[in-house]
């Protein structure tokens, strides 16, 4: 059996940041993924970073984000995040981020709906791409042990402390368990629900569901406007600032957040100027590689949809996954980005907040599990040897019991994300029927089995169901 001071799973800039915040307090973490290294750079953009970089402090900054959040957002958890912007973004540029810039050498910082002043700030349409490459350096220059073949099935918990994990090694079939001192869960959001498991399967979310933690925020969908019509592609909204107009389908202007229901919408990218039309080259390129429209001389139907998801396992300042309202600590389990809540978004979202929150969760997440580990103890072995036995008939029973095939089981869920939402007992039944019907399986290999690691995504979306449908 594996033993690490720190499991880290995911792949994105969450991850990578709890990674490498972890090994600078001088611990050894390791990544474990079933994407490729650099999968996490592939996500469609939403928007740049929110950063209070040209303002006297972030008050601003954290105003504007309880403004949007409402009633229910956590407000020292949005004046902490906000208030690491400079930080963040300092850090960044040290490391090699190139950020668009104005005139005079500062930052270009995008305007968008719900800020008070300019901050949006990144790489046009790279940032999130540029931010992961930039990441991606510094694990490789301090020697992080990454494996990207390992998909992970469970946690192992004892008395609300977390010993390790179990997972399936991609590659050979094998399902074999990790020790652990600390897990961080850093992955994508589950997004995927509402269009395809590709989009984003919530892993580390269902992970936390299944290990009986209580998931908050779950029943706050933020819409994404620019999501082009047919497509699963999202357009960064900083394109708003650059030249770019929102209309309705007759022509008329209007601000994200101001759509009605039954109206068509457009994103005129007519009048982009030519150095905007460079930072966002990537985009021009997408939008006539997708849909073979001419952005200088048509206009782009565009949607709302779920792009990213919020809610997740509940954690502290120093990224421990909490409950009982914070008080208590399930010991030597973390979560960052899209896999935790903060409670700083309340019942809505500001633009650019995002990536920030990946980050600043990433790195406290992985300082506090680095500290952590240093005194911490390996203990569990047999509880994670029990699990193991468990989790390995569930992997057989693919391969031996008929049931439902891979499209099939997809296709049940998918139906159910469409219509999915809090306080329904009709998604709980559905929930459950789910959760006890069967997969099984055409490819009978055990080696290199995407079809089985497919599967077991789309079935962790079952627990997520389950959290949404229950939350109020």
């Amino acid at each position: 059996m594996e033993s690490w001071d720190v499991v880290i799973i995911g792949s994105g800039p969450a991850a990578l940041q709890a990674a490498i915040a972890s090994s600078d307090v001088g611990t050894k973490p390791i990544i474990i993924d079933s994407k490729s290294i650099g999968s996490g750079s592939g996500a469609s953009p939403v928007s740049g970073v929110a950063v209070s970089f040209d303002e006297v402090d972030s008050t601003a900054h954290r105003d504007d984000t309880i403004s949007a959040g409402g009633e229910g957002t956590n407000n020292s958890a949005a004046a902490r995040v906000c208030g690491e912007g400079m930080n963040v973004l300092a850090k960044l540029e040290n490391w090699g981020l190139v950020l668009q810039r104005r005139e005079g050498g500062l930052p270009f910082a995008a305007s968008c709906q719900g800020h008070s002043r300019p901050r949006l700030v990144g790489c046009g349409d790279s940032t999130t791409r540029e931010i992961t490459r930039v990441l991606e350096e510094q694990v490789i220059k301090r020697g992080i042990v990454r494996r990207s073949d390992l998909q992970a099935l469970s946690l192992v918990m004892d008395s609300k402390q977390v010993r390790g994990i179990t997972v399936l090694d991609i590659q050979s079939g094998e399902v074999f368990g990790m020790q652990a001192k600390a897990i961080i869960l850093a992955t994508e959001g589950y997004q995927g629900l509402w269009s395809d498991i590709s989009e984003g399967s919530g892993t580390g979310v269902s992970l936390a569901a299944s290990a009986g933690i209580k998931l908050e925020g779950m029943s706050n969908f933020s819409k994404h406007q620019l999501t082009i019509k047919g497509t699963n592609l999202h357009l960064p909204v900083d394109v708003l600032s650059v030249g770019g107009r929102y209309r309705k389908d007759s022509g008329e202007g209007l601000e994200i957040g101001e759509e009605e229901t039954g109206e068509d919408y457009v994103l005129d990218l007519r009048n982009l100027g030519s150095d905007a039309k460079v930072w966002y080259a990537q985009t021009i390129r997408r939008i006539e590689e997708r849909t073979g429209l001419n952005i200088n001389s048509e206009v782009i139907p565009v949607y709302s949809s779920v792009a990213f998801t919020l809610g997740g396992a509940p954690i502290d300042e120093k990224g421990r996954v909490t409950f009982n309202s914070q008080k208590m600590w399930h010991t030597g389990l973390y979560a960052a980005g899209r896999s935790a809540n903060t409670g700083m978004h309340g019942g809505g979202y500001l633009p650019g907040n995002l990536q920030l929150e990946d980050l600043v969760t990433g790195e406290a997440a992985g300082s506090h599990a680095g500290q952590w580990a240093k005194t911490a103890n390996f203990a569990g072995s047999n509880k994670i040897e029990k699990e193991l036995s468990k989790v390995s008939k569930n992997i057989e029973d693919y391969f031996s019991i008929e049931g439902q095939s891979v499209g099939e089981f997809s296709s049940r869920v998918s139906n159910i994300g469409k219509n999915v939402h809090s306080n329904s007992e009709m998604n709980i039944s559905s929930a459950k029927e789910l959760k006890e019907a069967k997969i099984s399986l055409t490819d009978k290999s055990r080696v290199m089995n995407t079809e089985l690691v497919q599967a077991i995504q789309i079935k962790s979306m079952v627990p997520i169901i389950e959290a949404i449908s229950k939350s109020g």
